[in-house]
């Protein structure tokens, strides 16, 4: 249940941020840094959806692997669209650094979520 939660308020979000970098963001930001904001939206989105299928998933049952991929999908929204937010916004591109360790915390999401597929079946 808490993984549904937070899918649906991440995907609440991303919907939000969107509105807010087309509209907003648009007359402020270069093609470059708006594009880099619109790949957090996107990213954003993709798995908080993710955190919604983990939710439904364990109304099935439960595994240590479901919970990671649900820690591990908002971890991820966290760091790498976070990040993304805040570089493409700020210009501090020091943040650059934190991204690939969101990309990361994805990949290993997608790893456990089919780990916990698999197990569950």
């Amino acid at each position: 249940m808490p993984f549904f939660v937070i899918g649906c308020a991440a995907a609440f979000l991303s919907v939000a941020l969107g509105a807010f970098g087309a509209h907003v963001l648009k007359d402020t930001l270069s093609p470059e840094n708006l594009s880099v904001f619109q790949t957090g939206v996107q990213y954003q989105m993709y798995h908080a959806l993710a955190l919604i299928g983990v939710g439904i998933v364990s109304h099935f049952g439960k595994s240590r692997a479901l919970t990671w991929s649900g820690i591990l999908f908002t971890l991820g929204i966290v760091l790498f669209s976070g990040s993304l937010y805040v570089l493409s916004t700020t210009g501090i591109k020091n943040l650059g650094i934190i991204t690939p360790f969101g990309g990361l915390s994805f990949l290993a999401g997608w790893i456990s979520f089919l780990i916990a597929g698999l197990g569950l079946l």
